[in-house]
């Protein structure tokens, strides 16, 4: 099993949005955050799934994130 960072988007004025830095391509939207998480996993077993037929190598999990504080 990977662990792919996913990144999501929005403040709640509209929806949000994901996407996945090692699968170009891949994103998902949500009315919550929770929503959005949750259609990005679907995306991405999808998508890996789609790979595997196609005989294409699954992209590595290399992406980390890091939520950093500063004075503004």
């Amino acid at each position: 099993m990977s662990s792919y960072l996913i990144v999501v988007e929005g403040d709640g004025s509209t929806n949000y949005s994901a996407y996945a830095p090692d699968l170009p391509g891949v994103a998902a939207t949500g009315d919550t955050p929770e929503e959005c998480e949750a259609e990005m996993r679907e995306a991405i077993a999808f998508h890996i799934e789609g790979l595997r037929f196609a005989g294409e190598p699954v992209p590595p999990a290399t992406s980390r994130g890091v939520t950093v504080e500063v004075a503004a």
